[in-house]
């Protein structure tokens, strides 16, 4: 069959037709499943090809971007650039740049060439409609001045010199009617998943440069769908009149409202009647699935860019668990790991190098503009940043993250290139803009801001600097349920008092699901919180209870930050800063059920451990649960004596600064006559100050004298020549303890511990601690790392 044959038509029509449209053949039925390549081998006739069926070389296709982009990216990654930069490269290496046209092993036929483009078209289609999904718009009017002013004005700042500037080169023309407003819009604008995803490469997505970022790009990003639509519709004035704009804006406007009065409500009230904690049905998922691949078919033959309609539908499903959480967890690998990957290559694939060798006046001027724009952009950013008194490295972190391009332009712009509203010489310009600013932009912003810098004190924030009867400021960290009994229990230890307070920063960290924008919420600061379900309702209520019965030795404040795993520590270090905090209590990431099997294990968890003992600004203690019994529990067992409170406790001493601080704390609870507390000075006939040298022997020596003075506690000092030894001392006396206080001592090399250090499994518990936590050893005791402070400037 033909399309576009001029034996249809007769005369002057038919050669109209032959110079609009060009002739494509397409053979029918079409070739999809291939019977196997052996059976292709076998046949008699050698005119069939595999790649004569599009299933097989839609495969080969894919397979073949993959690899290239995989192979360039393994060269690139070492210089800091993302992936997004080797997905267009090996677009274009596979385009019409290095291959003429119909030689790429991509571009193998016209029909190869429409599925490769539908396969990445439901890319970008997906991509829009997750972005709407994590999308909070309630930051667009809880964001502070200086985000508002900062979206605000880098977007409509530049506009004005980007119309100026191609004004002042066309001194005809009308800025509507020839597309100049629409386009400056697009060079002008902000883009809020793209800045979402650079925050997230550079891990700084909760720091406080990214959530600057984030609240600023999200409102430039409304700024910018505001003034396109809004060109939309000025320009159907100026072409049409009055009726042309109430034609575009009516149907727009019902679909809109249907989608945010209508399907939203609908949506809210299936999330409200889910239990906590529970998930959604298959049949909502599919349900709202199949609503969204219907809006940009509905939006279109409403008169809305198809574009608009994904990101408005986006838009009306609650973001967060669990809705908006499913949607995420169940689509975005499959759109992030298979079809976007594919849309951007075949980006790159519509570059070619002889477009920009010879491009038209209207090309220039754009180029030109779109220039301007950028450096009018990041000027206004910059000055902003500064005028709120930013330091210099971060206003110029932050100007460079306001004009990141990415995905969505790229994506913008080609799509534009397939409608003919722009030709390939602007589109070649506009793309390898697009790639230099991808590129430089990670590498600029990761070498000036680095968030661990802050985490550098002053003043030294540990347990051994603060006074005995000083109020001592803790952070308690959250992640499960088991979690908060299990420092409740260890504060029990503490005995606080009115003369030795202390004041506990609970802080739940959640997993960041279904939204792009990570939480902070103080929950004494507000009366409700931003989301419907409360987050850490249990938590609040049961820390409230124990504030209740320690009246006026214990006030506490609950936070909730929710956040990426793997950015978690920025919130626990901020808090630890802003608080003042001089110890931090991290859960271990194990649980064991009394037989010793592993009841619970997240690897998150162990994780953000390290990633605090690392940064932490002040001393940081890991709490782990030993419930082990050679027996089978009885019932009483299951509920041990020290739930109520801790009376045995022991403090493992062997010298260094976190047996120091190890044994600080130990003063501290020794305080009350309700405490038995033992401290154990493991001894070596070797000389220590070979192995900690003279000036922390004398530490240790005067931290000693003030322990061996006290009539607190209880002294002894134990004898041991290598890490058996001290195995088997340590293995006959943990059933008499309920709590035993450790010293990390990373890395620490010791005969007293020779032999154990290649048994170790978790680092951040050190030798001692990892011994007691092992399975060798059998009791019902909680065990306390103790890390003094790291990050310290002297």
């Amino acid at each position: 069959m033909t399309i576009g044959n001029s034996s249809y038509y007769t005369g002057d029509e038919a050669g109209q037709i032959m110079r609009k449209y060009q002739e494509i053949c397409l053979k029918f039925p079409p070739k999809i499943v291939s019977p196997g390549l052996p059976a292709l081998l076998l046949e008699k006739s050698r005119n069939k090809k595999l790649m004569d069926y599009s299933a097989p070389r839609l495969q080969f296709q894919m397979a073949l971007i993959f690899v290239l982009t995989q192979t360039i990216h393994s060269l690139l990654k070492h210089l800091g650039l993302p992936m997004f930069v080797s997905q267009i490269l090996a677009g274009i290496i596979l385009g019409p740049t290095v291959f003429p046209r119909h030689t790429s092993l991509v571009d193998i036929s016209e029909d190869s060439v429409a599925a490769l483009g539908a396969v990445g078209g439901i890319g970008i289609v997906f991509y829009l409609f997750l972005s709407g999904v994590k999308t909070d718009l309630s930051m667009t009017y809880k964001s502070g001045k200086k985000a508002v002013y900062i979206g605000i004005l880098t977007v409509v700042v530049p506009l004005i010199s980007c119309l100026i500037t191609i004004k002042m080169r066309r001194s005809s023309g009308n800025l509507f009617t020839n597309k100049t407003f629409h386009l400056a819009t697009s060079y002008a604008g902000t883009s809020f998943p793209v800045i979402h995803c650079l925050l997230s490469e550079l891990k700084i997505l909760n720091s406080e440069l990214g959530r600057l970022g984030l609240s600023s790009a999200l409102i430039g990003d409304m700024v910018t769908l505001v003034l396109t639509m809004v060109s939309m519709w000025a320009t159907s004035w100026i072409q049409q009149g009055a009726m042309g704009v109430l034609f575009d804006l009516g149907p727009a406007t019902l679909f809109i409202f249907i989608l945010l009065f209508v399907l939203r409500p609908v949506m809210k009230w299936v999330v409200n009647r889910i239990p906590e904690a529970g998930q959604i049905k298959d049949i909502c998922f599919y349900f709202v699935v199949l609503t969204f691949m219907v809006a940009p078919r509905a939006a279109y033959m409403l008169n809305l860019n198809a574009k608009y309609g994904v990101i408005f539908f986006g838009l009306a499903v609650p973001d967060g668990p669990p809705l908006g959480s499913a949607l995420v967890e169940k689509l975005d690998p499959l759109t992030s790991g298979l079809f976007l990957p594919i849309f951007t290559s075949t980006c790159g694939m519509r570059f070619n190098l002889t477009d920009i060798k010879h491009p038209n006046q209207f090309a220039k001027d754009h180029a030109i503009g779109a220039t301007i724009t950028l450096v009018v952009k990041f000027g206004v950013s910059l000055a902003l940043a500064m005028f709120s008194k930013m330091p210099i490295r971060d206003s110029l972190a932050l100007a460079l993250i306001m004009i990141s391009k990415g995905i969505v332009e790229i994506g913008s712009y080609s799509i534009r290139f397939d409608g003919q509203i722009i030709s390939g010489d602007l589109y070649g310009y506009m793309t390898i803009m697009i790639v230099l600013i991808a590129s430089i932009v990670p590498v600029l912003v990761k070498w000036l801001y680095d968030p661990s810098r802050k985490y550098l004190c002053f003043q030294k924030r540990t347990i051994m600097n603060s006074k005995l009867n000083q109020e001592l400021r803790m952070i308690g960290c959250v992640h499960a349920p088991g979690h908060v009994n299990s420092i409740i229990h260890l504060l029990h230890a503490f005995c606080p008092t009115k003369e030795s307070p202390i004041a506990l920063d609970v802080l739940h960290l959640v997993k960041l699901s279904g939204r792009a924008t990570p939480l902070f919420i103080a929950h004494q600061k507000q009366i409700k919180t931003s989301s419907d379900k409360s987050y850490s309702e249990n938590v609040i209520v049961a820390f409230n209870h124990f504030q209740r019965s320690s009246w006026e030795a214990v006030s506490v404040n609950v936070f909730t930050a929710v956040s990426p795993p793997n950015l978690m520590y920025e919130d626990t270090c901020k808090l630890a800063m802003d608080r003042l905090t001089s110890f931090i209590i991290l859960p271990f990431h194990r649980r064991w059920y009394a037989d010793g099997s592993i009841e619970s294990e997240d690897q998150t968890i162990r994780i953000l451990n390290l990633d605090i003992l690392e940064r932490a600004p002040c001393s940081v203690g890991i709490l782990v649960e030993v419930r082990r019994h050679l027996k089978s529990p009885n019932i009483r067992d299951t509920f041990p004596s020290h739930y109520s409170s801790y009376h045995n406790i022991a403090v493992i001493f062997m010298g260094g600064q976190d047996d120091r601080e190890a044994l600080a704390l130990a003063k501290r609870i020794s305080q009350h006559d309700s405490v038995s507390l033992t401290v154990i000075h493991l001894k070596t006939k070797t000389i220590l100050c070979d192995i900690l040298g003279d000036t922390e022997r004398m530490l240790d020596e005067e931290m000693l004298r003030h322990i061996k003075g006290s009539v607190h506690l209880t002294y002894i000092e134990e004898q041991v020549k290598d890490g058996p030894e001290t195995s088997n001392f340590l293995r006959s006396i943990v059933e008499d303890y309920q709590l035993i206080i450790v010293g990390r001592r990373y890395k620490s090399k010791d005969p007293r511990t020779f032999g154990l250090e290649q048994w170790c499994e978790f680092q951040e518990l050190g030798v001692i601690g990892d011994l007691l936590s092992s399975l060798d050893f059998v009791g019902d005791y909680s065990l306390l790392i103790v890390q003094q402070q790291r990050q310290w400037a002297a």
